[in-house]
């Protein structure tokens, strides 16, 4: 644990220094080292490092009471604090080296370093509350023992975010597209090297190992073909996963970068598990397939959790990778479905099911064309599409949905009337979700938006609508919240889009995918 020192040491100087921002390549560049911060680089790595000290404090302190606990829940919400630091460390790290370097800091974000380092550091945010909600429900004394630490770090990196200019970029030249669904004429950042780019945009794919669940590949669980792939590769490295149900947890690790997994269809290739918080997984780690290493790629697939809504939280899918893309995939299951924790993510024509906060987290993350269904659940029990998890104002996260159809599943439709669907609800104090251009059926409620608890949250989310059409599309009888809005106009709606929420011009021509940049299709 830190003491009174440590804080001391922490301090932060009120010279503000301006936000030089140019392009690549200028000389203004190389002699200025442009910086888009509020505060002198080396005050704001300093600041970095300490931090990086107390979170190593933490982890200690976990370390040594952790395995005093004969308790299954607990050893859980240890597993998870550890795995969330440790993402802490790195993203810190990263924030760190970037704004040392920041032409360097192109090889792992997108060439825009404002919105790189606020991305870094709000991941770095939330790390902290998902540690501590993994100790609900248990009676352990350790988490008032790291409860002052967490709570520390967390006002910490707080104070770092708003260090950083929001309103300036820094992005090089040859990191900026023009346009949407850029193909094999297009072109590629630095970072993806060149043996990578036939690769990405053929066809057909060459995978580098094959998993079958018949023994007709190298491997009949997708974890023995994960443990193949290079540490920190810059490398695509492609695993086809055949037909078939797998069912076992997956967890691809923060080390393993640029893994594409590509199965055979929706409803073709499954991975199939049924962890869930009422069986004494905490919700992170419930996942049946969580992905941590940056630069992930999922086509093809279905993610499902079974569990049923009976038993609670339990995750389909969790995600804090980087830069990462699902594409034609599936996520199935009740409340929360689809854990989008941190960082920056795309879901093209996707099926998104679910009952409770079924999309759900604190990533910066865009759906386009998607079909996301609401299912029944329980008796009584009212369906919230969303649950986006925004805690401060200078987090560049939220969800954008684009270009959906948002309606009852099969199993709902019957008891439209007497299940209420919501289209979210506020997790935390800043969450933001818009939804723009969507066809929505009259399986939303006309309010269209659920509070979470009383009137908390409604005055500091921000909640939009733009463009949607279909018999749950009126705005007449919406809430009427201080933080909710009817864009009336593209320029307000155009910060929503891929090309400005998840700077998608940026990093999406590299995957292959399909998108649109903007509102017009």
């Amino acid at each position: 644990m830190t003491t009174s020192s440590t804080l001391a040491s922490f301090i932060f100087f009120s010279t503000l220094v301006l936000c030089l921002c140019v392009p690549s390549g200028s000389s203004s560049e190389i002699e200025l080292q442009a910086q888009c911060l509020k505060v002198p680089a080396s005050q704001f790595a300093g600041s970095m490092r300490t931090i990086i000290g107390i979170i190593q404090d933490v982890v200690s302190v976990i370390q040594n009471f952790g395995g005093f606990f004969n308790d299954f829940r607990l050893t859980n919400a240890v597993s998870d604090c550890l795995d969330l630091l440790d993402f802490s460390t790195d993203e810190l790290s990263l924030s760190m080296s970037a704004s040392e370097n920041p032409k360097g800091s192109k090889s792992n974000g997108t060439g825009d370093l404002s919105y790189d380092l606020r991305t870094w550091l709000g991941a770095a945010l939330v790390n902290q509350d998902t540690c501590t909600d993994g100790f609900e429900g248990t009676d352990s004394i350790l988490q008032s023992l790291v409860a002052g630490g967490l709570n520390q770090i967390t006002s910490m990196v707080q104070e770092l975010l708003d260090k950083v200019d929001p309103s300036t970029k820094y992005e090089s030249r040859e990191n900026t597209f023009n346009g949407t669904n850029r193909d094999e004429n297009g072109t590629f950042p630095p970072w993806v090297k060149h043996q990578d780019r036939k690769l990405l945009v053929v066809n057909g794919v060459t995978p580098d190992v094959v998993v079958a669940a018949d023994g007709t590949g190298n491997f009949t669980k997708i974890m023995d073909a994960v443990e193949e792939v290079p540490n920190y590769s810059m490398r695509r490295f492609i695993i086809y996963i055949k037909k078939g149900v797998y069912n076992e947890q997956v967890e691809i690790k923060k080390k393993k970068w640029n893994v594409m997994m590509v199965g055979d269809g929706i409803g073709a290739t499954i991975i199939s598990g049924n962890r869930n918080v009422i069986d004494g997984w905490t919700t992170f780690r419930s996942a049946t397939f969580g992905v941590s290493g940056r630069g992930f790629i999922a086509r093809d697939i279905t993610f499902e959790n079974t569990a049923g809504p009976q038993k609670h939280q339990a995750v389909a899918l969790r995600c804090d990778s980087d830069l990462s893309v699902f594409f034609r995939c599936e996520f199935r299951g009740y409340q929360d479905t689809l854990y989008t924790h941190t960082m920056r993510q795309f879901y093209r024509e996707c099926r998104i099911s679910g009952t409770i906060d079924f999309i759900f987290g604190d990533a910066a993350a865009v759906f386009q064309n998607c079909q996301i269904l609401a299912k029944r659940g329980l008796p009584n029990q009212k369906n919230t599409i969303t649950a986006q998890g925004r805690k401060d104002p200078y987090q560049p996260t939220g969800y954008s949905i684009q270009f959906c159809n948002i309606t009852a599943d099969t199993d709902l439709l019957p008891y439209v009337k007497s299940t209420y669907t919501y289209l979210g609800r506020p997790w935390k104090n800043y969450s933001r979700t818009v939804f723009l251009q969507n066809y929505i059926s009259d399986g939303i409620r006309p309010e269209g938006w659920l509070e979470w608890n009383g009137d908390v949250y409604l005055d500091t989310l921000y909640y939009a609508e733009y463009s949607n059409y279909g018999p749950g599309a009126g705005l007449a009888n919406r809430v009427k919240w201080p933080g909710y809005h009817i864009l009336n106009s593209t320029a307000q709606a155009n910060n929503f889009t891929v090309s400005q929420f998840i700077k998608g011009n940026l990093w999406l021509p590299t995957t292959g995918v399909r998108y649109t940049s903007g509102l017009e299709v």
